[in-house]
This record gives C-alpha cells, structure tokens and sequence, in this order.
C-alpha cells in the first residue's frame, strides 16, 4: 500500500512538473534587427518582438516600419535610408533567379550597411549605452545581420520570415538539404518527385548557392562593409515562418523552431460597409490581393482585362484589394485599398481566396480553411502554392498567360467543387493541432537561449567543417588512395606471379625438349 502510495505521488510530482512552466530568463535588454523593408516580413517580426515584450523583456528595434514606442519597446526609425518594398511595380520585380539573387544580395548587404552605419547603432555598439543580452536579426540570404552580437559579445537569435532559404542552410546552420527529398526555396515544386524534378532541383540548389556566394564575393571585394572584416557569430537559434502542413515534413536540426502563423491575430471586427457586401452574397465571396509588395494596379492592361472580364461572369462577390481606380469595374466587385485580411478569410461566406502565395497569406487561408487560387510570382510563391496543391486546397496558374477562359474555369472548379473545401478544413484541423502556439514557442526558446548562455550545445558540428570535410571529399579521397594503392599492389602481385609462373613452366618445358 506504502508503495503505491509512493509511486501516485512520484507520478502526481512529474505530472506536475510537466505542466509548470520554466522560470523566466529574466528580463533581457533585447536588441533586434530588421533588415527587409518588406511590410509583410515585419508583420512578423513585429508580432514576435510584441511576445517578447509582453513576456517582460525590453526590446530595442531598428526597422523602416516604426510603430510608436511603448513600454519595454523602443523603435528606431530607418526609414529614411531604406527604400520600402511596398506597392511596386510588377515589372520592378525580377523574377528569374540569377537576377533575384543579386537583387537581393546587394539589398541585404546595403541594409546591413545602412543599420550598422546609424548613429545610434554605432552608440551602442561602442557600448555608450545600457548592456544587451541578446540580438535578435531578420535573416534571409546572408549573415550581415551577426554583425551587432558579434561586436557585443552576446548570442544571436535569427528570425527568418520566409520558408526556410534552402542554398543559405550551409551557412546559417551548417547541412545542406537533401535535393532528392527538399525542394530548393526557389523551385516551382513543393516536392521533387518525378527523376526530372529531382534532377533540376539537384542543379537550381547547386547553382543557387553559387550564385548567391559568388555575388556576395563580388560585393565584398567592390564595396568592403565592416561585417566583412571578421569572423561573424552564427545563430544559437532560428525561428522560421514555416510549419510542416504547408512546408513538407523534413529533417531540421534543434536549433531550428517552426513558428509558422505566429502574426495570426484573433478576429476583429469588419468594417461595416464590408460586412453588408459580405452577408448579402448569396452564392458567397472571393477575396482577391496580391499583398502588400506588388501594385495590382501596375499589372499589364492585358493581364488586368481579362482578370475583369471573368471575375465579371462568376455568381459570387468578389472583394478585389487594388490601389487606385479601378476602370471598368465589374459590378460585383468591391476595390479597397487594404481589408482587414484575416477577418474576412475567416467569414463564413467566403468561399475561394485568390491570392500571389506570399506565405503569410497562405497561412491565413489555412487557419481559415479556405481554398486558394494561386497566382505566384517570384522568390518562393510557387513553391508555396504548389505545397497547397499537394494538400488538395489550390490550383496554381500562370499570370501572364493566363486567359479568361482558363481562370473562369478555375474560380468555378474549386467553387462548385466540395473536394477544396473538404482539404483546406483538414489542413487547417492540423495547422491548429500543436503542443505548443508560436507564440509559446518563441517565449520558451528565446528564454532558453537566454538560460544557458546563448545555447552553443544546440548548434551542429558541421558548422566548424570545411566543405570539403562537410561533403566527405578527404574521407572518399582517402579511401580512392587506398583502394588504388590496393589495386597497384595486387595487380603486380599477380603480375609477378604469373610471371614466375609462366618462367617456371617454360624452364621444365625447356628441360622435358
């Protein structure tokens, strides 16, 4: 009986441990920085600093995007230096990869340049200001971003608000992916499956690590910046805008959270004269962007006129987000600016989400459990979309040859078909289904990053591999010089014998003639 007792109160003791949550690091002096003058990237890094926040710590933030100060919360407005990548011009955007890559490599390292080179970032770097325990930096391609916590001292914490940059993974956390099994971040594929898309993936990973190495060494030799001159401290943790119902299941090492759908806020209210357009929709709405980067109004007149001619066919609604003056509007659409997003993918009545795949987007549409009609553009739009074909949710299709025919056929297809809703409904059930919110998550990592002293026990051994020793070629070297060395001695071994043996045989038949 004493036993038992024993083992309930051994049982009752873990049980509760389990439920008790970890002690707080203490409140950390944070300063974080946001490199991407992106509104949609810092509608991430602005929900995950308001958790820090909320959670105790103070946060001290360079960003182009300033929000107001408040308590524990500190802006420091760049926005004058960096240029916002908001509402552009559809032809501003490059969209094959060689261009990207540079285009975005020299952005990343002119923002680098631009924050570490402020005034009040060179106080604190200088340490004319009150200690930090910790860096937190916005990464995407190259790892400027270090600059701050290498120079103080302390651990660094990356927030990638992107799917994870597959040709940057050697860098940041010291593996690259398997190209037979992980799509590069900049293929069409969400999965590689067929031996051709395997085979391409294998080429685009390679050839975009090149690219990005190599146009980040023509910078450095061109444009020398500070971060250039030393060894830069790599991530104790990174936090990425991923989950694996849109991103598929693949090997990530502990030092990697996913938080993806962290800016995922509770519902609001609609405004009123978009909630009366919502409810007498009979047949349903559609919500139609392309987010906060790309300018709808600048799409080509064609692209536009035939986008018109056949939203103006379906029986349902449409709230159309475009900037400007819409000409020939049809009379089922309604143009704003900007609509509350996330309170209207979460109505009832909406029925399809047509959208460029931008992936905060395509988280809300997820949570949502609404279908989506993809029109991806650049970076890791179509391999967003293509995730969500897999999943039965989406149909992807080709902007700029896109017809009315084709794109009307599309809208009714997953409309009138029950098999998109019935998808998205179980990928959103398993969105929902974690341990752990985003939210939770960055509070508890962070923190422990914070209690052992940046975490260096988290971080692989491949990050202090040479390539070469990465990739195995000393190994398989060695083992080519053995087994030639092995070859060379047996082959003239044999060759010695048959030579001893072929003069033994001649010398008796010499003898027996």
């Amino acid at each position: 009986m004493a036993s038992r007792i024993g083992a309930l109160l051994i049982a009752f003791g873990v049980f509760q441990a389990l439920l008790s949550p970890q002690p707080m690091a203490g409140a950390a002096n944070i300063l974080a920085v946001h490199t991407i003058a992106g509104k949609s990237h810092w509608n991430i890094m602005r929900t995950f600093l308001q958790v820090l926040t909320d959670r105790g710590h103070t946060v001290t933030v360079f960003t182009p995007f300033a929000d107001g100060d408040r308590d524990g919360y500190t802006v420091v407005d760049v926005s004058g230096d960096m240029e916002s990548r908001v509402n552009l011009n559809v032809s501003r955007i490059p969209r094959s990869t060689s261009p990207m890559i540079a285009y975005l490599v020299n952005v990343l390292r002119v923002n680098c340049g631009t924050i570490f080179e402020h005034p009040r970032m060179q106080e604190m770097l200088e340490g004319r200001s009150r200690p930090f325990d910790l860096v937190i930096a916005e990464a995407l391609l190259l790892d400027c971003v270090s600059y701050a916590a290498t120079v103080l001292r302390v651990p660094v914490i990356y927030v990638v608000p992107s799917p994870i940059v597959t040709y940057s993974e050697r860098s940041f956390f010291g593996h690259v992916p398997n190209p037979a099994a992980v799509s590069n971040l900049l293929s069409t594929r969400g999965v590689p499956k067929t031996f051709g898309e395997r085979f391409t993936n294998t080429l685009s990973m390679i050839s975009d690590s090149w690219l990005s190495w190599n146009n980040e060494r023509r910078l450095r030799n061109s444009d020398p910046r500070p971060f250039d001159a030393i060894d830069l401290v790599r991530p104790s943790l990174t936090f990425t805008n991923t989950h694996f119902i849109t991103e598929p299941s693949r090997p990530l090492t502990p030092d990697i959270v996913q938080i993806g759908g962290i800016h995922l806020t509770p519902p609001g209210p609609i405004p009123k004269d978009v909630l009366e357009f919502i409810d007498d929709a009979p047949n349903g709405v559609i919500y139609f962007t392309f987010g906060t980067v790309i300018s709808m109004a600048s799409l080509p007149e064609n692209v536009l006129k035939v986008l018109k001619e056949a939203i103006a066919q379906v029986p349902q609604k449409v709230l159309w987000k475009y900037d400007g003056e819409m000409k020939d509007k049809p009379k089922n659409v309604m143009t704003r600016k900007w609509f509350p997003q996330r309170d209207i993918l979460l109505h009832p009545n909406v029925k399809l989400f047509i959208s460029h795949g931008g992936i905060s987007g395509v988280y809300e549409a997820v949570d949502a459990g609404v279908p989506l009609l993809g029109f991806p553009i650049y970076f890791d739009q179509p391999r967003n979309i293509d995730n969500l074909v897999d999943a039965g949710m989406a149909i992807s299709m080709d902007l700029f040859s896109v017809t009315k025919d084709t794109f009307f056929n599309a809208i009714l297809e997953i409309v009138n078909n029950d098999r998109y809703q019935q998808n998205a409904k179980i990928a959103s059930d398993r969105f929902k289904d974690r341990p752990m919110s985003p939210a939770q998550s960055v509070v508890y990592w962070t923190e422990y990053v914070l209690r052992h002293n940046g975490a260096p026990h988290l971080k692989s051994h491949a990050l202090n591999l040479k390539w070469y020793q990465y990739f195995l070629v000393d190994i398989i070297s060695t083992f080519l010089f053995i087994g030639f060395v092995l070859f060379f001695i047996i082959y003239y071994g044999l060759k010695m014998i048959c030579k001893h043996i072929y003069t033994f045989f001649h010398s008796v038949k010499a003898k027996r003639e």
